[in-house]
Parts: C-alpha cells; structure tokens; sequence
C-alpha cells in the first residue's frame, strides 16, 4: 500500500485526497518503477526494470509503437512528448508520477463530470475508466480541452463517494 503521506505531499492539490486514493488503488500500481505496455488487443511483457534507468530505456523504446503506462499512476508516457528522448525518470519517480498523475486525472475527472452533470460514485468511476482506456465517449479524453474547475459541491460529493468505495490496497 502506498504512504498516505506520500500520497498528501504528492498528489495535485485540487483533487481530495480520497479520490486520489481510490484513483490509484484502481488505475494505478503500488510499484514505481511498473511499466505496462499494451499494442491493441496484446500485452507486450518485457522484463520488469530494476531501477529507473532501465524503465526509461524501455518507455523510450517502446513509445511511440504502442501504449506505455507507467508508475504509480501508471501515467500514459507518450502525453505531452514530442521526442522518446523526453523521457525522463520523472515517470517511474513515485512523487513526480503522483504529482503528474493526479494533474491529468483531475483533468480527466473534470471532463467527465461536466459532461455527466456531476454524481459523484458513477462520475468517479467513469473517470477512472476513462483514464484506462484513454478514451471517453469515443473522445482520445487526454486530447479534450480542460473544461475547468467543479462546483465545490460536486467535489465534496465525489470524496465522500470515494471515502465509501475506496479498497484497502494498491497492488
């Protein structure tokens, strides 16, 4: 399980920290230094890397050719980058992935809650889906504009629907 404080001094100040929580625990890996690679329907495994170092050899050789997730929040590496030389070992550092991690997804969340009216439990949810899958109503969701900050109201509710639905570890 990850350190709560960790997750406190890390993660994107806007976002609760029950819904950071939950993010993680469903989306995300207890391991820093995970790299998942997937090219459509396939898994594409790799040894695991051992230090930083060698999970940023691997994202560089394989972004670009197929989907690389990596870290805590298993952070969508081609995002944002022009070059595979941008690639640095912020993306397997477990602070620096939350901190990244945790600004895209309240993105994410912020795009799906606007465009679902808000609901806290289900919005989550499909946040946290959308996040998976990299898509959201046929949209490439990391590619949509940000649509903004939520009614506070809404994110009171989003964390208290967190609170509820959040699991007791993080593989």
């Amino acid at each position: 399980m990850l350190d709560a404080a960790l997750i406190q001094q890390c993660a994107d100040p806007g976002i609760e920290v029950a819904i950071v929580e939950r993010f993680i625990a469903e989306a995300g890996s207890g391991n820093p230094l995970k790299v998942t690679i997937t090219s459509g329907n396939r898994v594409i495994l790799p040894e695991a890397p051992k230090t930083q170092e060698a999970a940023v050899r691997l994202m560089q050789r394989f972004v670009g050719e197929a989907t690389v997730r990596a870290g805590v929040t298993q952070f969508p590496v081609g995002y944002g980058i022009s070059d595979a030389t941008q690639i640095t070992t912020n993306y397997v550092d477990p602070c620096e992935n939350i901190r990244m991690g945790t600004a895209l997804f309240g993105k994410v969340y912020r795009i799906v809650s606007h465009a679902s009216g808000g609901n806290g439990g289900p919005v989550l949810g499909e946040a946290i889906d959308a996040w998976r899958t990299g898509t959201f109503r046929d949209d490439y969701v990391f590619g949509l504009p940000d649509p903004g900050p939520l009614a506070e109201e809404l994110q009171e509710e989003a964390a208290q629907a967190a609170e509820l639905e959040t699991p007791e570890t993080v593989d």
